[in-house]
């Protein structure tokens, strides 16, 4: 898999097609969740798209590192998601691990905030992350928000 982290301004038109389409196959398609897709956040000057591809350059992970003060007082990590052909190989493990490592390599020493859905909780766990609500409701699907602290 090969890394990129990139802001909007350095996505190309193609890439940004690409994200946007894979979290609607898999946000609103797969779970059958109509929701404002796009929010606004993803072309703020401060917020880092991780692209992860594969040897043909085929889009197969993303996640969005969104600033502090933005969606949580704290930076935060989200749209996290991996293609449905590409999963079961490792993917979304190392999808998290760097994520974390470029939160840390941009906002060192902060801490990191993401509303994480419920089923998904041992997942997040296993980076260190630890519940810090009760659960909610967002957009029909369980959610809970989860803080890892800076190390």
């Amino acid at each position: 898999m090969l890394w990129q982290t990139l802001s909007f301004a350095e996505l190309s038109t193609a890439q940004l097609y690409e994200l946007l389409q894979l979290r609607v196959d898999v946000f609103v398609v797969e779970q059958s969740c109509p929701y404002p897709e796009l929010d606004g956040k993803d072309c703020l000057p401060a917020t880092l798209h991780l692209l992860g591809t594969d040897s043909q350059g085929k889009l197969q992970a993303y996640a969005r590192l969104v600033p502090p003060g933005v969606s949580y007082p704290e930076l935060s990590i989200g749209r996290v998601v991996v293609a449905a052909n590409a999963r079961g190989q490792g993917h979304a493990q190392q999808l998290m691990q760097q994520a974390i490592a470029e939160c840390a390599r941009v906002w060192p020493q902060q801490a990191i905030t993401i509303g994480a859905q419920q089923y998904l909780l041992a997942f997040y766990q296993s980076f260190g992350f630890k519940c810090v609500s009760t659960g909610y409701l967002e957009d029909g699907i369980p959610h809970i928000d989860m803080r890892r602290d800076s190390l």
